[in-house]
């Protein structure tokens, strides 16, 4: 955006004779972007932000003033000039990122019943050393669905206490094996660190009683 708006070198010279390149005009385009509507909010971030949209005293003057004075119409002349400017630029730089967004990405398609693995990033209550743990768990089932961009999976195992809603980022389809392609392959289980079967030994007596560093 900050690039469309000064790669294509726009100059203004006033009445009285000062020039004025991308650099001195770049608060325009602060204003244009805090002032824009954007599609994931529905508002502006200058109203997220602050709670009211900035006003220029160019919006409240009156347009069918009889006397203006040179200076003040080519300061006029210059702010609706770099309006349109700004907000061309940042037009086009929003439309060329949701095309090259639009190329690679695709929405996945999820429905309730479906297998998925989940993505282990996020969790740390995974059994073995951490470096070598799976990248994914599962498969579980989808639950229910939360709109397109999150599900909620049935849990089991040692990951039941973890909040069972995912965003599709974390989730892909589980594709089971197929055998005839591969008999070999067979499934490894998770390997279960074996039990101490050990009888726990009781304490009968206490024989002697020593303090070490003030406590007993």
């Amino acid at each position: 955006m900050i690039r469309r708006f000064c790669a294509y070198g726009l100059e203004f010279k006033d009445s009285d004779g000062f020039t004025h390149d991308c650099c001195t005009l770049i608060p325009a385009l602060e204003l244009a972007y805090k002032t824009s509507i954007h599609a994931s909010t529905g508002k502006t971030p200058a109203m997220l932000e602050r709670g009211w949209n900035p006003k220029l005293p160019i919006d409240t003057l009156k347009r069918d003033l009889v006397d203006i004075h040179p200076t003040a119409s080519s300061f006029q002349l210059l702010l609706d000039k770099v309006r349109h400017h700004a907000n061309q630029s940042m037009n086009d730089a929003f439309e060329y990122a949701k095309q090259k967004c639009d190329k690679s990405h695709k929405n996945p398609e999820f429905k309730v019943g479906d297998l998925i693995l989940v993505s282990t990033l996020n969790f740390n209550n995974i059994k073995g050393p951490k470096n070598l743990k799976d990248s994914f768990a599962g498969p579980f089932i989808i639950k229910a669905l939360h709109g397109t961009n999150a599900v909620q999976v049935e849990l089991s195992g040692d990951l039941e206490n973890k909040h069972p809603t995912f965003p599709v980022s974390l989730v892909k389809h589980y594709t089971s094996s197929d055998k005839e392609l591969f008999p070999l392959r067979n499934e490894t289980p998770l390997a279960v660190p074996p039990l101490d079967q050990s009888e726990e030994k009781k304490v009968l007596k206490v024989l002697k009683e020593r303090r070490l560093r003030g406590r007993n």
